[in-house]
């Protein structure tokens, strides 16, 4: 039988020229703002003794410089999302990067479409990515070899797009353990991306049919996530870009009180002697009651509010309540059980609070979202990331102004993405139609330098394909002359397929062409 003897010197030396191409990847200025819990020891012993490279470190450091541009310079880019090649070809000529939305990918990429669950396959926009990446690989090559049939002089009057726009990528929340997170972002890097975005969300309890928000995971739990992401881009010596995505705000549960830092945004019941809301959401659904009107009225008697909150309601004066704030239990991090004891001793009683009879029928705890708790994980999580975005339901300038100025504070230099979504009510949050035309510019100015327009295809392809079917079906090949035709054929050309200057050179007549041993160029 075969065996195999390794030389350990020879082992051992290429193992500390791993750690050297760790430090050295870790060393550059580019990367420096990157804080890891594990050591570069760590890596290459975790890395493949066959070093790749992959495309997506190329895409990371374009989408980093053009950001980075963006942020010195006061400006944003606006994207929008998108699963479609030929939507692709399209934003080339407006915009710098592309969208792959998950909401998008579960409606048009899977076998059972359905809303922003993200119960779509792990792998889904992964495969969306690396179509598009695919795509774009092949606009360029198509593109390339038009333009090198022509002499050098004339080319400046050619079209010419950067067809290579570095790809943003919805990883929702890693899907699973931190195995398949690992197994999830190696997947992405491979499929060309230039960034992903995990958040914070709890799986498979995206819900808001029933006027619930949406959970969020302890801090510990979104820690890891991102550092199980942050450890494969290590270990694969891949420099994709990861954004922090926070959905605490208008989220209204957590799953678990295991973490301290999040005891001070969960809520519990100040009422005495009422029973746990599972136990009056089971008596009323027996008793022929709605869920939600069961679970309401119970809000209405519970006295739902935080621990400090309560601790405030049950002082019996204020001095007493700037006695337990001046005890330091409101710290942040300060788990409940010494925030009681704080509480006791300041306010010479024991505070009724309970958040165990607030748990929801899946066991979550109610949760409070404030801006500060959007901000406490931010900042907890920014030394693992590149960006930080901050998911809000709601166009509030003042807490966007204040998120983004707390977050600068510590990090001046930080570089934010915001998500504009379909349910904004701009003038119901008191915003003048110059404010709303001033939105995106006056947003830049806070380092929001990439912002998104995460569904665009649900409404605008939509409308798109409405306004067409309709005029298709009332004016035939008039209309389609009319509406598609007469624009397509430029200037500008839709796809390079119409214009004259293209013909005889598609891409497929370059292969056949040069397998002749025709030349090609000028």
């Amino acid at each position: 039988m075969a065996t195999y003897k390794i030389d350990v010197d020879a082992e051992e030396n290429a193992f500390q020229e791993r750690v050297a191409a760790v430090q050295a990847e870790w060393g550059r200025p580019w990367r420096s703002h990157i804080q890891r819990p594990y050591t570069a020891e760590s890596i290459a012993a975790l890395r493949n003794s066959i070093p790749l490279s992959y495309p997506s470190s190329i895409q990371a450091k374009k989408l980093w410089d053009l950001l980075e541009t963006h942020r010195q310079n006061a400006t944003c880019e606006k994207t929008f999302g998108t699963t479609e090649p030929t939507t692709v070809s399209q934003m080339a000529k407006h915009q710098q990067t592309v969208y792959v939305s998950g909401a998008l990918c579960g409606l048009s990429e899977v076998q059972h479409p359905g809303m922003d669950h993200a119960d779509y396959p792990w792998d889904t926009v992964p495969k969306v990515v690396e179509k598009l990446f695919k795509a774009q690989l092949w606009m360029d090559q198509r593109q390339s070899q038009s333009r090198l049939r022509v002499p050098k002089a004339e080319r400046a009057a050619m079209e010419g797009y950067d067809y290579m726009m570095p790809i943003v990528a919805d990883a929702d929340m890693g899907f699973g353990g931190l195995t398949t997170t690992v197994k999830l972002a190696q997947t992405f890097v491979e499929a060309g991306v230039a960034m992903i975005h995990i958040d914070d969300l709890a799986i498979g309890l995206k819900k808001f049919t029933v006027g619930e928000g949406r959970t969020v995971v302890p801090s510990s739990e979104y820690v890891s996530r991102l550092t199980a992401a942050r450890m494969q881009f290590d270990i694969m010596g891949a420099d994709t870009l990861l954004m922090c995505r926070c959905d605490t705000d208008r989220s209204q549960f957590i799953t678990s009180c295991i973490d301290p830092r999040d005891h001070a945004y969960i809520v519990g019941s100040t009422a005495l002697n009422i029973e746990p809301l599972v136990d009056a959401v089971r008596a009323g659904i027996v008793a022929g009651q709605a869920y939600t009107a069961v679970r309401d009225a119970w809000k209405a008697r519970a006295g739902l509010m935080t621990f400090d909150e309560a601790v405030a309601a049950q002082a019996p004066s204020q001095a007493a309540y700037e006695a337990y704030v001046a005890s330091g239990a409101s710290v942040y991090g300060t788990a409940l059980a010494e925030r009681r004891k704080k509480a006791a001793a300041a306010l010479g009683k024991d505070v009724v609070f309970d958040w165990e009879v607030a748990r929801s029928k899946e066991g979550q705890y109610m949760w409070k979202p404030t801006v500060q708790t959007i901000v406490d994980r931010a900042l907890l999580v920014a030394p693992l990331g590149d960006m930080t975005w901050a998911r809000m339901d709601a166009p509030v300038w003042k807490d966007i102004v204040a998120f983004h100025e707390a977050v600068r504070k510590v990090h001046p230099e930080r570089l934010f993405g915001f998500g504009y979504t379909g349910m904004y009510n701009y003038e119901k949050n008191g915003f003048t139609k110059a404010q709303v035309a001033s939105f995106a510019s006056d947003m830049a100015q806070m380092g929001i330098v990439w912002q998104v327009q995460p569904t665009w295809a649900v409404q605008g392809l939509n409308i798109s394909t409405e306004e067409f079917a309709r005029d298709w079906q009332q004016r035939g090949i008039a209309g389609y002359l009319e509406m598609v035709t007469a624009k397509s054929v430029g200037p500008p050309v839709t796809d390079g397929f119409h214009k004259p200057g293209y013909s005889g050179a598609y891409l497929a007549d370059a292969f056949f062409a040069t397998v002749a041993g025709e030349k090609i160029t000028q």
